[in-house]
């Protein structure tokens, strides 16, 4: 997929499956699944870094990431989140940033929220760099907002919500991410955009959809309740590791001197050559 391809998305169109990836295995594995793209978002830094919020992203870890998944993503679009304080110190950071991103492997990036920050907004997509938006639960505001909570419940928040969205529009955004807001309004703001409106906790109504794959995959914690798991990893997971421990423990495993139980298995340091 490319920038180009989203506006095909519109609806009645297909709708767009977004997935975060932050290492090389799991985007190894998103390059070949059907999903249409990947996005470093910077929730990484809790889900792979084990903080408590988003704020811990700085640009060199979002750059780190980005390179080792644009080393596995080849055909689909990847997308890498700016992460916090980066748009609020001015153009000369911000550019910065998105430099080290755009070198790293990132082909477009999403910028959280407007206010502030319009004008960076609009001088990265004139440097050719697209910029997807992000409204509604913008967790770099976690404690501006006083936690993750449903954005745009009463008539102001949704009035300045759907404003906002067709300023972003109009600065030139290719597509945006609506978190947490209730339905109606993802409903309203998807109906009144020309650009696709991708959602995460904002009902069905929106042109696609976008989940943290460690959240969908049953890795990480307790998701939020929008989140479908569609695997129990964790469980699955720990039941591989536990039978790892029981056959070490009791002597099954390895199995042979050779160490891999395969008779036509090959030493490790000449199957490490195999590895793509």
């Amino acid at each position: 997929m490319k920038i180009t391809d989203f506006y095909n998305y519109r609806k009645p169109g297909p709708r767009i499956s977004m997935i975060t990836a932050y290492d090389y295995t799991l985007a190894s594995v998103a390059a070949e699944s059907a999903a249409d793209c990947v996005l470093v978002g910077d929730s990484l830094a809790m889900v792979m870094h084990g903080h408590p919020s988003t704020i811990a992203a700085t640009p060199d870890l979002m750059a780190l990431h980005t390179a080792a998944v644009a080393r596995a993503v080849k055909d689909k679009l990847l997308v890498t989140d700016i992460p916090f304080f980066a748009t609020r110190k001015g153009l000369a950071s911000a550019m910065e940033t998105v430099e080290k991103l755009a070198r790293a492997g990132a082909q477009a990036v999403k910028i959280e929220g407007l206010d502030g920050h319009a004008d960076i907004i609009s001088h990265v997509i004139t440097s050719d760099i697209p910029v997807m938006g992000h409204l509604g639960l913008t967790p770099q505001a976690l404690n501006r907002l006083g936690g993750y909570r449903t954005q745009g419940r009463d008539k102001a928040s949704a009035e300045k919500l759907a404003a906002q969205a067709l300023e972003l529009e109009k600065l030139g955004c290719f597509a945006l991410v609506l978190e947490c807001v209730p339905g109606e309004l993802a409903e309203r703001v998807t109906r009144s955009l020309s650009i696709p409106v991708i959602g995460i906790g904002a009902g069905p109504s929106t042109d696609g959809q976008v989940l943290v794959m460690q959240d969908m995959l049953g890795l990480y914690g307790q998701p939020p309740s929008f989140v479908k798991k569609y695997l129990d990893g964790r469980r699955l997971v720990k039941e591989a590791l536990d039978a790892f421990d029981s056959e070490v423990k009791g002597g099954a495993f390895p199995p042979e001197p050779s160490g891999h139980g395969r008779p036509d298995a090959r030493p490790y340091a000449l199957a490490e050559e195999e590895r793509p």
